[in-house]
């Protein structure tokens, strides 16, 4: 079954949809501002998103904005009745439906079912394979690029390439010779203090705390791994 993000700022709703939701056999998450909602998809597998459009601080208008940057789940609005001019811009920045509160529950999920199925035929399979996750680090691959905690991350050609081939194969060890063989494709002669420059500086930009890596880590004597986290 689809995991459904519920982003609302009035917790009587999100516990409202997340006992109906769950009732038809759907995983859900809560978020109750804009900025909750984008860390959520950023570190969990979302399929759908359901978001109200009036919320402080990040609303949804600009949290389905900023979603559209790297993601094609659908999103459907949750509209008051006097927020027809919001509804209009909601689907033109990217939203894919939307549903007037108070909603009726059995429209509702035909909504919800309906797009889950066109996502699930059209883009969901072929987004996932363009996107690695590990623990709070997620990689777009299409858009090359990174954020983590949902905050972009700049990272130098070299940088990103070896994110992503330890992203790719987790927990797996990696020589500095291999490293450098698949991502400056040649001899790795001269490879460990070069390798270990850029993964200095991969850990700088990746980790809360470069001394005490969570995710790039090394195995003595035998080169670097990614760990997949939590």
């Amino acid at each position: 079954m689809a995991n459904i993000l519920i982003c609302d700022d009035e917790k009587d709703i999100v516990s409202a949809l997340t006992i109906y939701l769950n009732a038809e056999g759907y995983t859900t998450f809560a978020a109750y501002t804009g900025e909750e909602a984008l860390q959520i998809i950023a570190t969990q597998p979302v399929h759908l998103v359901l978001m109200d459009i009036m919320m402080p601080g990040i609303d949804g208008i600009a949290a389905t904005a900023k979603l559209r940057e790297s993601s094609n789940v659908p999103v459907i609005l949750l509209t008051a009745k006097s927020e027809d001019t919001d509804k209009v811009l909601g689907l033109n920045i990217g939203a894919d439906d939307y549903v007037t509160k108070p909603f009726n529950p059995v429209e509702l999920l035909a909504r919800v079912k309906s797009q889950l199925r066109r996502y699930m035929q059209l883009g969901g399979t072929a987004e996932k394979e363009n996107i690695l996750t590990s623990g709070s680090i997620q990689l777009n691959d299409e858009s090359k690029t990174v954020t983590v905690d949902g905050e972009p991350v700049n990272l130098t050609p070299l940088e990103y390439s070896i994110l992503r081939l330890l992203m790719e194969n987790p927990g797996k060890v990696y020589s500095s010779a291999q490293i450098y063989t698949k991502v400056w494709n040649s001899s790795a002669f001269g490879a460990d203090g070069t390798v270990a420059v850029h993964i200095r500086h991969l850990r700088e930009k990746i980790e809360i705390d470069p001394a005490n890596p969570r995710y790039l880590k090394v195995a003595w004597g035998q080169g670097y791994k990614l760990e997949k986290g939590d």
